[in-house]
């Protein structure tokens, strides 16, 4: 069936406990796989459970109620929505935090439930996106949380590079170790997790930049593309190419490569650029802008370029290669691109296993 998009999963095994294994050699004791990209499916996670990984985190509740046969804890990694707290506490057993409100509210759930949820608080080091700005007031919302009865604080935490791309580093890291000392002499709680970030961390292993205090990452990109998101830049000794999109050519025209008359906008409200090349080979594959946006794509064959696209089709300059109706084309993607394509409905998800 196509669109398709591949999956290695031998790869994917082997670069999670690799992974495992290098966050070790670095003090991190906790390795939270972050499955988000995967859009749910449970066909791959199982896949990955048994590698030495602590925890699967997602970003969306629902996601996380279709692993509840899974052993591992789940964890919510996007701070919890008021309307979501019932289905918070029922299919996660931990979730980040930053909202005093919010906290409270699991709390009555949880006494609801009869269950006991853990945290883990959030901290802003700087890049400026979730959690307590770390050089101001604290220490108040966390006694109010301790006398929470059905809530855990079972650690700190902070996220980095995603908004404000502020790259970690030792002085940014202890940062969230001021924080810990903090907590730690003014109530009497010891923290089990200090969660360092993310994939962007990884660019720090074996450089002595970690503080030993950090002992968690939450690592997503890093274990299934095998690179660090600090740089982009692959991690050497993991699997890199674990997946590529295939789609079938439905049109093969020649013609001229610049629209005959006046142009506007194009369907998505925006302004092409179009290069006039004289006559073209193109390509129309049966895929779009509703699966995937098309920057996130690279051609396996250098001798193709991709030029445009709708909700549907996605064009392609074919005119030094000898494609034609039916072939299949094949494509890299980024982890933004999977994102897409694995929240698509209409891409095949092929597995591959030996």
């Amino acid at each position: 069936m196509y669109p398709r998009v591949n999956i290695n999963i031998d790869n994917l095994i082997a670069n999670t406990k690799k992974m495992v294994d290098l966050a070790k050699q670095n003090h991190i004791d906790y390795v939270m796989a972050i499955v988000k990209v995967f859009a749910g499916d449970i066909n791959i996670i199982k896949e990955i459970i048994n590698t030495g990984i602590t925890h699967i985190g997602d970003s969306r509740i629902q996601n996380l109620k279709k692993f509840q046969s899974l052993t591992l804890p789940k964890l919510l990694v996007r701070i919890p929505m008021l309307s979501e707290v019932k289905s918070v506490i029922e299919y996660s057993d931990m979730s980040l935090n930053s909202e005093l409100k919010t906290i409270v509210s699991l709390n009555e759930e949880a006494k609801k439930q009869n269950k006991k949820h853990e945290i883990i608080i959030m901290f802003d080091l700087g890049d400026l996106r979730e959690g307590y700005y770390y050089s101001h007031s604290f220490i108040n919302d966390i006694n109010k949380i301790l006398k929470l009865e059905n809530i855990i604080i079972k650690g700190i935490g902070t996220n980095l590079t995603c908004y404000g791309g502020l790259v970690p580093n030792r002085e940014i890291l202890s940062r969230l170790v001021e924080v810990k000392h903090t907590i730690e002499t003014n109530t009497n709680i010891h923290l089990d997790i200090i969660s360092g970030g993310n994939s962007s961390s990884v660019n720090l292993f074996g450089t002595n930049e970690i503080p030993k205090e950090i002992n968690s990452l939450r690592l997503g990109e890093s274990i299934f593309f095998g690179k660090e998101s600090s740089y982009s830049t692959y991690i050497a000794g993991f699997n890199h190419k674990n997946f590529s999109l295939e789609a079938e050519i439905i049109e093969v025209k020649t013609k001229p490569s610049y629209p005959e008359g006046n142009t506007s906008i194009n369907s998505f409200g925006e302004e092409v650029e179009i290069e006039d090349k004289g006559l073209m080979k193109r390509a129309i594959l049966a895929i779009g802008k509703q699966d995937v946006i098309l920057e996130n794509l690279q051609p396996v064959d250098t001798n193709i370029e991709i030029i445009g696209g709708s909700s549907d089709h996605l064009i392609l300059d074919i005119t030094n290669t000898d494609y034609k109706l039916g072939d299949i084309i094949e494509f890299n993607v980024n982890y933004p691109g999977l994102l897409h394509l694995m929240n698509s409905n209409y891409v095949y998800k092929n597995y591959l296993k030996k």
